[in-house]
């Protein structure tokens, strides 16, 4: 085993002890539920923050970037060569919709790129790893499976990562360039991008805001897999779609639009 894939069972653990402290809030009964001080969903928050920044901090010297930990200033991370990426609990709405699909989220990032991503979803009990150029499997139940997307063939529907209602009209746009049917698969959180590392959806076209923690994780699952994420301006073709979505760098933390694609270079 190489040092990251060991990397990747350590962090593994971590987002697995994370997951565990949140669904101890998750199965209690509450009934407020906004982003405000001392709310079940900020308790779970703080409490995954805390156990995975301590749990990195024992592993290794890297700096943490989480989404508690935001306000750290550009002019300090903009020197980071390899650092932490989080987002202790991903999925506002299926967290207070109980749906389960909010997930834990690390990433290692190396010069602006995902390198190593470890996605938990601890209701669904399934973690998402992937190590880029390595090695990329999900482990559900007890089982591990070695995660593949799956290209999209002339004559077969496709399958979009999307919204079960309304499509805004930029999304509307995109997929009226696919030509043949085309069914919309539903998934809260950054489970979205692992749909596409595990070949249960060809695409997944991201026109509207999201923050770097919110894909870092899933983002290398999705590289290790075999997959890609680029950059998507509205109105462009997926053949177009050719720029690696980076990290870190640039004094904002949201994302431009993105593509994720089975396909190399979003081919």
């Amino acid at each position: 085993m190489s040092d990251t894939l060991a990397l990747a069972e350590q962090v593994s653990r971590i987002a697995r002890a994370a997951g565990s402290a949140i669904l101890t809030i998750y199965q209690q009964d509450f009934a407020i539920y906004d982003k405000a001080d001392k709310s079940p969903l900020t308790e779970a928050d703080l409490a995954a923050h805390n156990i995975i920044v301590a749990g990195l901090n024992e592993i290794s010297d890297l700096p943490v970037l989480s989404e508690e930990s935001a306000t750290i200033a550009w002019a300090e991370r903009r020197d980071w060569q390899r650092y932490w990426l989080v987002d202790p609990l991903d999925g506002t709405k299926e967290f207070i919709k109980k749906n389960g699909e909010f997930t834990v989220n690390i990433a290692l990032i190396e010069n602006g790129h995902p390198v190593l991503g470890v996605v938990y979803a601890p209701v669904l009990d399934s973690l998402y790893v992937g190590v880029v150029g390595e090695q990329a499997y999900k482990e559900n139940q007890g089982q591990r499976a070695a995660l593949k997307p799956a290209f999209h063939q002339p004559g077969d529907e496709w399958k979009i990562v999307g919204s079960r209602s309304h499509q805004s009209p930029e999304i509307e746009d995109f997929l009226a360039q696919l030509d043949g049917d085309k069914e919309l698969v539903a998934m809260g959180s950054s489970l979205k991008l692992c749909l596409v590392a595990e070949g249960r959806a060809h695409l997944y076209p991201r026109l509207g805001p999201t923050s770097e923690w919110d894909t870092a994780a899933a983002h290398a699952v999705v590289l290790a897999a075999g997959g890609n994420v680029t950059e998507l301006a509205v109105g462009q073709r997926i053949h177009e779609a050719t720029k690696p979505l980076v990290y870190n760098q640039k004094e904002s933390l949201l994302n431009p639009f993105f593509l994720v694609s089975a396909h190399a270079s979003g081919q």
